[in-house]
């Protein structure tokens, strides 16, 4: 570790140096947005040994972490020369791709994900942090080293045609975004799309990719049969704001406007101070056919919180603090709280005011007035492998 030549300005932290001096004073490297990227750091992951730090050694000038500028709080960023950051695909053959939860606030208690992390990049995503497990970060790493499951077809024609299945509504892309841009080229999600579609299988998926218009074909014969729904996320109609926070998804109204199949909205996450045009998203997505709704304030477990704070000081860091005071009372005092029937909805006056504003919005529009479980009467298993049930 090098250290800085004596500067005039107090120093932003004393450290002990390995040259025999007592004392450095170190001008760390600040963080700015990267282009096409949400996260603006490869951050340590929790389980790591070593730290690491970017300084300034006093020898010539360093580029700020990052591959743009800034983008203060008026939102101007700037590009800088740094390299631009590569997706980088690895291959991954399953033992299994069904996975249970016992978790009493998911709607659905099967989850598939075809994919570990997500190139959307959404800065707020409660999933980064699974990337920790992997030994990678689950900052710029989560969103540039995607896990692909070679064999999540075969895995899964295996697993629902084993005798002691139960069929249950299966949640697609619950850790991931089963429509990421790998899946235009990969095709794993319409695998799995059409090993559903033949055995009749019920699920619900959760995107926020224009992408998913490619399976409208399986998608609306699905619907039909009353074996599928579909939620399109919306956090903002702000286009500027919705490239900072999902710089690598689709914008948000042509999510709407070509979805084939009766979809529902996800207003998710609820941020204080960023996004705060929950009614109009509820009425642009009415226009455009959906007919139920829902939100979840945002949530920041393990590395989340230092994410998103480095996210607030690169984009709005002059409303940082408020944001993280403001999200600190939703969860009890904390950065989050994991308690089940609070984690999702929060907690106090500004939790209260968010439940009032979605149900008057909710009620004035007509979300939610029809609610029907999905069908699982259909299931063929057999059909898995291209054979008809005799039942």
């Amino acid at each position: 570790m090098n250290t800085a030549r004596p500067l005039s300005t107090p120093p932003e932290r004393q450290v002990e140096p390995d040259d025999g001096y007592r004392q450095a004073q170190v001008v760390r490297v600040p963080l700015q947005a990267i282009k096409g990227r949400g996260a603006v750091s490869r951050m340590q992951h929790r389980f790591e040994k070593e730290s690491r730090e970017t300084f300034d050694d006093g020898w010539g000038a360093v580029p700020a972490q990052g591959a743009a500028g800034v983008g203060g709080d008026a939102g101007d960023d700037t590009e800088t020369d740094a390299p631009r950051l590569q997706t980088q695909v690895i291959w991954e053959d399953a033992r299994s791709v069904l996975t249970r939860n016992d978790s009493p606030d998911l709607p659905l208690d099967v989850s598939l994900n075809p994919y570990r992390g997500c190139e959307h990049g959404c800065i707020y995503c409660f999933a980064r942090p699974t990337h920790s497990y992997l030994g990678w970060s689950p900052g710029l790493d989560f969103e540039s080293r995607i896990v692909a499951k070679r064999n999540v077809v075969e895995v899964l024609r295996r697993e629902l045609s084993a005798a002691a299945y139960e069929p249950v509504p299966i949640s697609l892309g619950s850790a991931t975004d089963a429509y990421q841009p790998v899946e235009r080229e990969l095709k794993l999600t319409r695998g799995v799309l059409q090993v559903l579609h033949d055995t009749r299988h019920p699920f619900g998926v959760v995107t926020k990719s224009s992408l998913i218009e490619r399976d409208l074909d399986l998608l609306a014969a699905m619907a039909e049969r009353n074996l599928v729904r579909v939620y399109v996320t919306i956090t903002t109609l702000d286009a500027e704001l919705a490239r900072r926070l999902e710089p690598r998804a689709a914008s948000p109204m042509r999510r709407l406007a070509q979805a084939g199949v009766p979809v529902g909205v996800s207003l998710s996450p609820q941020i204080p101070f960023i996004n705060e045009d929950m009614e109009k998203v509820m009425e642009a997505a009415w226009d455009a056919g959906a007919r139920s709704a829902f939100y979840i304030v945002l949530r920041l477990p393990w590395e989340l919180r230092t994410l998103f704070r480095e996210w607030l000081q690169a984009h709005y860091p002059d409303r940082a603090a408020r944001v993280m005071g403001r999200v600190r009372e939703l969860h009890g005092g904390r950065d989050y709280h994991a308690q089940f029937g609070q984690r999702m909805r929060g907690q106090g006056p500004w939790a209260e005011l968010l439940r009032s504003r979605f149900h008057a919005a909710a009620q004035r529009l007509g979300y939610n007035s029809e609610r029907t479980g999905l069908d699982r009467t259909q299931f063929r298993p057999g059909a898995a492998y291209g054979q008809d049930s005799l039942f």
